[in-house]
């Protein structure tokens, strides 16, 4: 599931009440993005916490490319170091300037009764949500250093 703060349900509409006025409804006018380099873009297993450990991202589309996934694998993440005190993970948000992804779909993988990663995995299910997702790693990418693999040659 992809959550959006900066898109609320009345997107498109700015309501106000000037001097007695009654309601308007304008629309909105987002100002052009520019290129500039993103050091914001961010993976968070707690909400204002930074994983600092980068993971593997594994993409798969659909051949229409109407939807797709992606699988974040994160071996030996820096949240099993943090105390217990951070409390239960309950997602990963992708944080960015554009606003927030938040997936619920997160598992643990022990070996020997110890933790050793975390896979979350986000699906996609318009070309919305895929380019605002890859609009959000090439952000990460870029603040972290990374670059792109493609798919393995048979």
């Amino acid at each position: 599931m992809l959550s959006s703060r900066t898109a609320p349900s009345t997107a498109g509409v700015v309501r106000s009440r000037a001097a007695g006025a009654p309601l308007a409804r304008r629309p909105i006018v987002a100002a052009p993005r520019s290129n500039v380099a993103c050091d914001a873009a961010a993976m968070q297993f707690f909400r204002g916490v930074n994983e600092s450990n980068v993971p593997d991202v594994q993409l798969m589309r659909s051949r229409t490319g109407t939807s797709g996934s992606a699988r974040i694998i994160f071996d030996n993440p820096s949240l099993f170091q943090a105390s217990s005190e951070m409390g239960e993970i309950t997602g990963l948000y992708l944080v960015d300037d554009e606003g927030e992804l938040q997936t619920t779909d997160v598992k643990a993988k022990f070996v020997n009764g110890k933790p050793s990663s975390i896979e979350a995995r986000m699906n996609f299910r318009t070309q919305f949500e895929w380019e605002r997702f890859i609009r959000f790693m090439d952000r990460y990418a870029e603040a972290n250093g990374l670059g792109f693999e493609g798919p393995a040659k048979k």
